[in-house]
């Protein structure tokens, strides 16, 4: 069975790399007869390398190469919706009207949509994740996209209205605003309708 033999450019960056880690610093991770500190050793001390040791720290440094590579395409893509937050002046029938601000995230196709007002109030005590919600936000182009859950908070009268975070399926590209859609609520059995008078601000949710 032939040897194997490294080529010329596996011995330079098996070699570059050993070069450009500063001296005297440990390799982490390593033990210590790991054959990369067996390049740096006898570099240091004007010492010839033995083939056996440049072709196993080459092979090392190749696994680590690779290890990085794999790492780096297993890594989840980031998605993240821009603006996170908008406000819009909406009427919300017996919660009243005025400014609110909806707050969005996103992970991947998921996303998520809260409303919270001060300028609308809750007109009686409201039990937490007892408000059934669906928020419809009109898609750029065409169509809407549906936000549901039974989340909120506890509510007593007077409290800031809020609802959310609401649950609904994005995909890339997509431009949303409240304006055009509406947030339905339904509280001890009676629906109740909030409706957007203009487009939200600074702009639709970007996913």
């Amino acid at each position: 069975m032939n040897a194997y033999v490294p080529t010329t450019r596996q011995i330079r960056t098996a070699v570059r790399r050993v070069r450009t880690r500063p001296t005297g610093l440990p390799l982490v991770g390593a033990p210590s007869d790991h054959p990369t500190r067996h390049v740096r050793r006898a570099q240091q001390e004007g010492k010839r390398i033995p083939m056996r040791v440049m072709r196993t720290a080459t092979g090392a440094a190749l696994a680590a190469g690779a290890l990085a590579v794999t790492g780096l395409a297993l890594a989840p893509s980031a998605a993240a919706v821009t603006p996170q937050s908008a406000t819009i002046t909406a009427s919300c029938g017996i919660f009243g009207g005025g400014t609110a601000t909806l707050t969005a995230t996103q992970s991947g196709t998921s996303a998520t949509l809260s409303l919270t007002s001060t300028a609308m109030s809750a007109p009686v005590t409201v039990a937490a994740n007892s408000i059934t919600s669906t928020l419809t936000m009109a898609k750029a182009g065409g169509g809407s996209v549906v936000f549901s859950g039974t989340r909120n908070p506890v509510m007593n009268p007077g409290d800031p209205v809020s609802v959310g975070p609401l649950s609904g399926t994005v995909a890339s590209g997509y431009s949303l605003d409240a304006y055009g859609g509406s947030l339905k609520m339904v509280i001890f059995g009676i629906p109740v309708t909030c409706t957007a008078s203009g487009p939200q601000s600074p702009g639709p949710f970007v996913f």
